[in-house]
């Protein structure tokens, strides 16, 4: 195509790397791109914490205005941030293939998960499942891009501990220099479940704009739109907004999808799983078994504890 395409991205260094990633993909395919960075009111309001905001889309709605408007051709996100429910007229025009999905602890030296410890995140579901396994300790709320909440855990005294996403410290070359940078250490969380589309990225645009839709179409990942496609309409069926206590993840193996979900009280102490596994790759197919895992959740208290979580959030 000849338009030049003008990508929209939130202009943190993650962010930027994301969009870069997909500027350098499209280049390669030999189209000619722009990156157009703007900050989101996530990006914007780091003092309040992001369930008491009360805004579907807290990072995307900026870039999505752009987009309705015509300023921006697409828009780069962090595909966890997106509401399962996009504006009216957009698509998601790629998904591109997914990073490292965990989530992990990076504390200081003197951490000891047996003693009363204080851990730091932005996340409900995070401090659900942390909570869920030491209930004992306390979990304070942190914001900011990385760099800005690994400087936090470093200057905060108090604080022993936070949880982070492992592909975005990956992706900016933070993880193998924190010893060296903040003399901080790290450690997996594999019990956790990530939140639904955790580590991927996902490219918008707008239906009508069949040019661009076509040629970033060129950069979709068909296995990694399936997962996080399942973990999405599982979060959907249980109306969780991206602050809500629920992870999920699909992956596949030998041509079957296998997905694992849960739920959890805000203090961490109800838990509700479920797990299971589609013979079928296909779209209807997989649309059933998302809902059907998604109904084992609200059929097992889930719809009870849903209620509890949103009166709790709106006080």
């Amino acid at each position: 195509m000849s338009k030049q395409i003008r990508i929209g991205t939130r202009d943190s260094e993650l962010a930027m790397w994301q969009a870069r990633t997909v500027q350098n993909e499209l280049q390669s395919l030999g189209h000619d791109t722009i990156l157009l960075p703007v900050k989101s009111q996530g990006d914007l309001n780091l003092d309040e914490p992001l369930y008491e905001m009360g805004i579907t889309g807290i990072f995307t709605k900026t870039l999505d205005v752009s987009m309705v408007k015509g300023e921006i051709d697409i828009a780069v996100h962090s595909m966890k941030d997106v509401p399962t429910q996009m504006p009216k007229g957009m698509m998601q025009a790629a998904v591109l293939e997914r990073g490292d999905h965990r989530d992990i602890l990076v504390y200081k030296p003197s951490f000891n998960p047996d003693e009363p410890m204080t851990i730091a995140t932005g996340s409900l579901r995070r401090k659900s499942q942390w909570l869920n396994m030491y209930p004992q300790h306390k979990v304070v709320d942190l914001r900011g891009n990385v760099n800005t909440r690994l400087a936090k855990l470093h200057d905060n005294k108090e604080w022993n501990a936070a949880i982070f996403a492992k592909a975005g410290l990956e992706r900016i070359n933070i993880l193998k220099n924190l010893k060296g940078s903040y003399g901080f250490e790290f450690s997996h969380l594999d019990s956790f479940l990530p939140a639904p589309a955790q580590g991927a990225m996902m490219v918008a645009a707008m239906e009508s704009n069949t040019e661009v839709v076509e040629a970033v179409g060129k950069l979709n990942h068909l296995n990694t739109q399936k997962c996080v496609d399942v973990e999405r309409m599982f979060l959907r069926r249980l109306e969780g907004g991206c602050t809500a206590p629920i992870g999920a993840l699909a992956t596949i193996d030998q041509g079957r999808l296998h997905v694992n979900g849960c739920l959890l009280s805000l203090d961490g102490k109800q838990r509700i799983e479920t797990s299971g596994v589609c013979d079928s790759l296909d779209w209807k197919d997989l649309e059933k078994f998302a809902f059907d895992q998604a109904e084992i959740i609200v059929n097992n208290g889930g719809l009870e504890l849903m209620a509890q979580i949103k009166k709790s959030l709106e006080k």
